[in-house]
């Protein structure tokens, strides 16, 4: 099977199918590219979906992802936005590997092609000019084979024409003579050119377009091949991102599995809990005596007066059932007087831990200059030792101010719970004062809260299970400061086990949320949700600060 020799003769039919093959080939180029497209838009799409029904920063919304069911949508709305990252690679793999490629090879054929009926076009115009040539020696033959006739015609006439001269006769015989033998040498022209035509139109149909042609034809099921082998690689491309596909989905499984309605049940009641004891029995009060009436305390009036403070699952008007609420920021008193028996301790304990961390922050300051002054010491040509006294006496006085804190509102936390129902809990910890005295103490304060063997209450931990959870709408409504807002993103480049009161442990590889920068003592604050932040070593994380950061970037 060959167009060389099957196909001899439809050049221009050949010419014409090349070129539609060309065409379908540019079609299925731009069917990709506007597949790539679509991959593109549609990943984009997801992503934006995603990041829209992220929970905000600093909102209501934020507070409603502790529940577990919440939880899972967030882990939801992560796994879509891997999602959305396999189709941006279905999209880059498709233009690299069959776009870019088949563009370069249709501009490589189109050149092939051309070289190809360009030779084919030389080919027919030779032997068009060939048979041209035999037809011009073919006509002068005929025509002195005319002239040769007349001549000789014209000679017999006058050779029997009696009234001619013998001069003149003499003249029509040589005159004949010539014309035949013109005739002869057209013939032999003739006969020589016809012979040459043979030859090359031979060669024409069984050797040069043969050649052509096949070289045409092998041109052409090239092409077939690389537009199957395309298809082949389109496919590919898809099946090659199915599997990480798959974990996305199943981890959006696991994250459904997780939805444990028990949890998010005690969550409610750690939210709304206010510690106060239902009110007693209404006292009879006899109107038939003269006597003053008297409501006790523990009356319908008080207790509905108390009531007040019990909040609706839901509700839109928390002003109106707590009416100590505060309206403005640092409207509430220092000791947090102003809430229920159980916020009140939680907030008083959150603010005991916040102080410890900025001990524990103020500690590790000075213990970095006392360093840095005894390197001092030993190298003067590095520094001057005195010039970091200054601020290691700031430090000493801001330590010692923090610790007086400390111990003050660990006084009224040890009052709060004097006051609250009975709990299965052991004394409180050493006093601010105590610590001041044993920084090991104030080092692993906040393993002492999370896991001591006494059984002691911790803001993580529920008054009857001892399960941590997280803080609540409830406890915001008493917030004296919005919590810090992101300037940025970091990654772990290494391990970092946080031990001390303050620190936060972060696996290699962990992105997290930075809301503090570096302050010169070589460590960086750092958030991983909602409930758990806290301080890294500078040193163990790569920072990426957003100039634009307006604190409204979702968690991890």
């Amino acid at each position: 099977m060959s167009w060389g020799t099957e196909l001899w003769d439809q050049f221009d039919n050949l010419e014409k199918h090349t070129q539609w093959g060309i065409d379908v080939l540019e079609k299925y180029i731009k069917f990709v590219k506007e597949r790539t497209e679509i991959e593109l838009s549609y990943a984009k799409q997801l992503r934006n979906l995603s990041k829209k029904y992220q929970p905000k920063k600093n909102s209501k919304e934020e507070e409603e992802y502790r529940y577990t069911s919440t939880r899972a949508f967030v882990a939801t709305l992560n796994e879509m936005n891997d999602y959305a990252g396999q189709h941006e690679v279905i999209s880059e793999n498709m233009t690299s590997l069959i776009t870019g490629e088949l563009s370069r090879y249709v501009q490589e054929l189109k050149q092939e092609r051309k070289s190809h009926f360009h030779d084919g076009r030389k080919a027919q115009q030779h032997i068009e000019t060939c048979w041209k040539q035999l037809e011009a020696s073919k006509r002068r033959f005929e025509r002195d084979c005319k002239e040769a006739d007349r001549a000789q015609q014209y000679f017999e006439k006058m050779d029997a024409d009696i009234n001619v001269t013998k001069a003149d006769v003499e003249k029509a015989r040589q005159q004949a003579q010539l014309r035949h033998q013109m005739a002869e040498d057209s013939k032999a022209e003739y006969s020589s050119t016809l012979q040459k035509f043979n030859s090359e139109q031979h060669d024409h149909y069984y050797t040069h377009i043969p050649n052509i042609f096949q070289k045409i034809q092998e041109m052409e099921e090239r092409r077939i091949v690389r537009i199957g082998e395309s298809m082949k690689t389109f496919a590919e491309v898809d099946r090659q991102v199915i599997p990480i596909i798959g974990k996305c989905l199943d981890e959006i499984t696991k994250a459904a599995e997780s939805v444990d309605h028990k949890n998010d049940s005690q969550l409610v009641i750690e939210a709304y809990k206010s510690g106060f004891e239902p009110p007693g029995d209404v006292d009879f009060e006899d109107f038939t005596q003269p006597m003053k009436r008297t409501i006790s305390e523990s009356s319908l009036s008080n207790s509905r007066g108390d009531g007040r403070s019990e909040p609706k699952f839901g509700g839109k008007s928390k002003g109106k059932l707590w009416p100590f609420i505060k309206k403005n920021k640092g409207a509430g008193p220092e000791d947090f007087s102003n809430l229920p028996p159980e916020q009140r301790r939680k907030k008083l304990q959150q603010k005991v831990d916040e102080l410890n961390r900025d001990i524990q922050k103020e500690m590790d300051q000075r213990d970095a200059l006392t360093k840095m002054k005894d390197v001092y010491i030993k190298n003067p040509q590095m520094g001057d030792a005195a010039s970091v006294d200054q601020r290691l006496a700031e430090l000493g006085q801001n330590i010692e101010k923090l610790r007086l804190e400390v111990q003050k509102f660990e006084g009224w936390l040890a009052e709060v719970e004097g006051r609250l129902p009975a709990r299965t809990e052991q004394p409180r910890r050493q006093s601010g004062l105590y610590e001041a005295q044993n920084p090991s103490a104030v080092n692993s304060c906040a393993q002492d809260r999370e896991s001591s063997p006494d059984g002691s209450y911790t803001e993580e931990q529920s008054q009857e299970t001892g399960m941590k959870v997280p803080a609540t709408d409830f406890d915001d409504e008493f917030d004296d400061e919005e919590p810090l807002p992101t300037i940025g993103t970091c990654k772990a480049l290494y391990t970092f086990e946080g031990q001390n009161e303050g620190t936060i442990s972060v696996a290699e590889g962990e992105m997290l949320y930075v809301i503090e920068e570096d302050k010169g003592d070589g460590w960086t604050r750092i958030r991983r949700n909602e409930d758990e932040e806290g301080y890294v070593p500078t040193s163990y994380v790569e920072v990426y600060l957003d100039k634009n950061a307006k604190g409204a970037m979702t968690y991890i």
